[in-house]
C-alpha cells in the first residue's frame, strides 16, 4: 500500500469556493482544491500555504483547521493499480494576495472562483465534496462520513 499525506486549502469568498483544474500527464482532467503533499519534515501548516502558491499564484493565510479525512483507495481504483491510503488536512483558508495564474511546470492549468451551488455539476476530486462539508458542518470531531466515489466524483 502506498501512503500519501497532504494538505488541502478550502477557500470560500462570497459564495464561492477557489478551484484548480488538475490536469495529469495520464487520465482525467479535475477540478480539485489547491493542496498536496506535505514534504518530509514539513508541517501540514506550511504545506497549505506552500501549495496555494505554488498552484494559484496566491499568497494566503490559514484561518482554521477544519478537518482531516483518511481514505483507502482500492487498488483497483488508484492511478498506480496499488491500494493507496490517503489522509488530508483541511484548513480553511483566506487568499491575502497575489493574481490566480497556472503552475509553472506542475498539472494545475487554471485556478477559478466557482459558485458553489455550480460544484456539483463538475467532474471533480471527492476532496472538494469532504472540504465543502467539513467547511459547512465544522463538525466537532474534524471528521466527515466518507463520499461515495462515482459518476462526476472522483478520487
Amino acid at each position: 500500500m502506498s501512503f500519501r499525506l497532504a494538505a488541502y486549502a478550502v477557500c470560500i469568498e462570497d459564495g464561492r469556493v477557489l478551484l484548480a483544474c488538475h490536469v495529469p500527464p495520464a487520465g482525467e482532467t479535475t477540478w480539485t482544491l489547491p493542496g498536496g503533499r506535505v514534504e518530509h519534515g514539513e508541517d501540514p501548516f506550511d504545506a497549505v500555504i506552500r501549495e496555494v502558491a505554488e498552484e494559484t499564484g496566491c499568497t494566503a493565510v490559514v484561518d482554521r483547521l477544519i478537518g482531516v479525512d483518511s481514505r483507502v483507495i482500492p487498488a483497483a481504483e488508484a492511478r498506480a493499480g496499488v491500494e493507496h491510503q490517503n489522509v488530508g488536512v483541511f484548513y480553511r483558508v483566506r487568499i491575502t494576495g497575489g493574481r490566480l495564474r497556472p503552475e509553472p511546470d506542475g498539472e494545475i492549468a487554471e485556478s477559478v472562483w466557482t459558485e458553489i451551488s455550480d460544484v456539483g455539476g463538475l467532474r471533480r476530486s471527492s476532496l472538494v465534496d469532504v472540504g465543502l462539508s467539513l467547511a459547512r458542518t465544522l463538525p466537532a470531531t474534524g471528521h466527515v462520513a466518507p463520499v461515495p466515489v462515482d459518476g462526476l466524483i472522483r478520487h
